[in-house]
């Protein structure tokens, strides 16, 4: 059993040798800027929505405390005019209307802190892609350079006699003249 166990240990070192060989670093790398990319625009996309969606809210909850306002001048009208009936039925709206506002303004609170956090995260994701790109372009760069900077081919050099003959020939010609 511990033959077939080794066996099999030995074939799957082997296996993931020859994956490690066959992916490219600088390919797994762009997929990865790629993904990043993606993912952090998403998260842009999301950081905006939810901008909106407070901006939303907070319009809601000023139209709230403005009918507040308005429900407290109706009861100073219902209590001046000595309506207890209707005055109750005032402030059933504004008991209601005042627990909608704090409604509104556990979301908002709720929405703010999950802006900060999304748009920490969002800053965190730019610097590592920034980084990560960097490292792409270096690794491209280092890719080029390799396949540049590749042995050079022997040029063909060799000198024919003639060549010789001709050479030597002005040598002595020029060392006769001095």
């Amino acid at each position: 059993m511990e033959l077939i166990t080794r066996v099999s240990r030995l074939f799957r070192a082997d296996f993931h040798a020859v994956l490690d060989r066959i992916e490219e670093p600088d390919l797994l790398l762009r997929q990865a800027v790629r993904e990043m990319e993606e993912e952090l625009a998403r998260d842009e996309q999301r950081f905006k929505l939810l901008h909106q969606e407070q901006g939303q809210f907070v319009s809601r909850k000023g139209d709230i405390d403005q009918a507040l306002q308005e429900i407290g001048q109706e009861l100073d009208v219902c209590f001046a005019a000595g309506q207890e009936e209707l005055a109750r039925s005032t402030i059933k709206r504004r008991l209601e209307t005042e627990r909608f506002a704090k409604y509104l303004s556990r979301k908002i609170n709720a929405l703010q802190q999950e802006i900060a956090g999304l748009g920490a995260r969002i800053e965190q994701n730019r610097i590592h892609l920034d980084s990560m790109r960097q490292k792409a372009e270096l690794l491209a760069e280092e890719h080029l350079s390799s396949r540049c900077h590749a042995p050079m081919e022997t040029p063909d050099i060799s000198v024919q006699p003639e060549e010789i003959e001709v050479a030597f020939l002005r040598e002595k010609q020029n060392r006769s003249a001095s």
